[in-house]
């Protein structure tokens, strides 16, 4: 009997290819697109080559029929991408919020085990140096979880998740509100995002690796996010913290979105050759 042949990832939009010098590549999170990062590409370029790519279903990348927006659909999406750039040097990966997860994932399955030489055949020679992880929506299971308060706060995002997913018309009445009020791009949840949105928050935020996933990294990984970010649950990334190779960055006045203050933060962690956790106020 044939074997099954492994059916190839599609190759996800490429927004942005912009400017010259070590790479960074951006991937955004769940209902929104490369737009994610207007604040933060023109600080890059000009020593950089800055590329951002839209995720799988979202923004003008594909959505394939039957997909089940797995982080596996996800990383490997990336992964023909990158392959596809021909990167011949170590690049900075970057991930906002959900595209942390997917990043993390991906720069784990790069570096072990048998999985390590598929994803190498498909990335190319390029290897990520480093990871930055912008507002990572980091949710162990309550079962893991000791503190009583912390576990409370987990175990409450994780039923107001299941309760956007299971109540569509209210969630795609309040998601037409939000866009309104934020710029143009950056959250949009409609009719034709709908599955992979909530197939996205189900099997890759609801049910997540990041923690095991960035516990396996050899290279750096800065962690960044806002003081005011609702979708942080508070306590729930202390494990990650306490890691050796993590570097923990709190922006004040921030919530989820990268605004100029965070844009700021976000580029000087990436030109920087070492950092140390701190909290930045500008």
């Amino acid at each position: 009997m044939r074997a099954t042949r492994r059916s190839c990832p599609p190759l996800l939009h490429v927004a942005t290819d912009a400017g010259t010098g070590p790479v960074v590549l951006l991937v955004h999170g769940i209902a929104s697109s490369s737009i994610t990062f207007y604040e933060v590409i023109p600080l890059l370029t000009p020593n950089h080559r800055v590329i951002a790519v839209d995720i799988l279903g979202f923004g003008q990348s594909p959505a394939p029929i039957g997909c089940q927006y797995r982080l596996e659909d996800h990383v490997g999406a990336l992964a023909a991408t990158i392959r596809s750039l021909k990167l011949r040097e170590p690049f900075v990966l970057v991930g906002h919020s959900l595209g942390s997860l997917i990043s993390t994932r991906y720069a784990a399955m790069e570096r072990h085990g048998r999985v390590a030489t598929f994803w190498r055949r498909l990335a190319g020679r390029g290897t990520v140096s480093r990871v930055v992880l912008v507002g990572p929506p980091v949710y162990v299971s309550p079962s893991d979880i000791g503190d009583s308060r912390v576990r409370a706060r987990v175990s409450a995002y994780l039923r107001a998740y299941d309760f956007l997913r299971a109540n569509k018309e209210f969630t795609l009445a309040n998601a037409a509100i939000m866009s309104r009020l934020l710029p143009k791009g950056i959250f949009e949840l409609t009719e034709k995002t709908w599955t992979p949105f909530i197939k996205s928050m189900e099997h890759c935020i609801e049910s997540q690796t990041v923690v095991s996933d960035i516990a396996s990294l050899t290279v750096p990984v800065d962690v960044i996010y806002g003081a005011f970010d609702a979708f942080i649950a508070q306590g729930s990334m202390t494990i990650i913290e306490r890691m050796r190779h993590v570097t923990m960055h709190r922006v004040e006045a921030n919530d989820h979105i990268i605004r100029k203050r965070l844009a700021r933060v976000l580029v000087k962690v990436i030109d920087s050759e070492t950092t140390r956790p701190g909290r930045w106020r500008r």
